[in-house]
């Protein structure tokens, strides 16, 4: 059975529109130029949208495995085509932990599966998506 979500996209302005879902959570999203934008454009939502999904589990499952976490982000990239439309063909992902008790490899592991089996958003994307890790130690 279909699990279906939906959200409803209204425009505020010619350049501006608001995002809700089911539950009345809201987002903004405009269209304007670097110096004059308020809120995320639909393409920074979908990479946000990528790395939300895959922090969550990567998070979860350091924490299943007792890890300590001092800090944790992940950075996004991503390029986009020449034409039109002007799609990501590539997006990289950086993922950094910080913790006194983590291993390069299991945080490696752990990415891999996140991005690869997990995701949504990415399974949900036609763009190639790469992705490394890193574990600093807490200073």
């Amino acid at each position: 059975m279909a699990n279906k979500r939906n959200v409803t996209v209204r425009m505020k302005a010619d350049l501006e529109y608001e995002a809700r879902n089911a539950q009345g959570n809201l987002v903004n999203i405009d269209m304007y130029d670097p110096e004059h934008k308020h809120a995320q454009s639909p393409m920074d939502l979908l990479l946000s949208a990528l790395g939300g999904c895959a922090s969550v589990d990567a998070v979860l499952m350091m924490k299943k495995k007792r890890r300590d976490i001092v800090d944790f982000f992940l950075e996004v990239e991503g390029t986009r085509n020449d034409g039109v439309p002007a799609f990501y063909t590539d997006i990289e992902l950086k993922f950094i932990l910080v913790s006194p008790n983590a291993t390069e490899e299991e945080f490696a592991k752990v990415v891999a599966l996140s991005v690869e089996k997990y995701c949504s958003v990415a399974s949900s994307l036609k763009s190639t998506i790469t992705f490394k890790s890193e574990v600093r130690k807490p200073e």
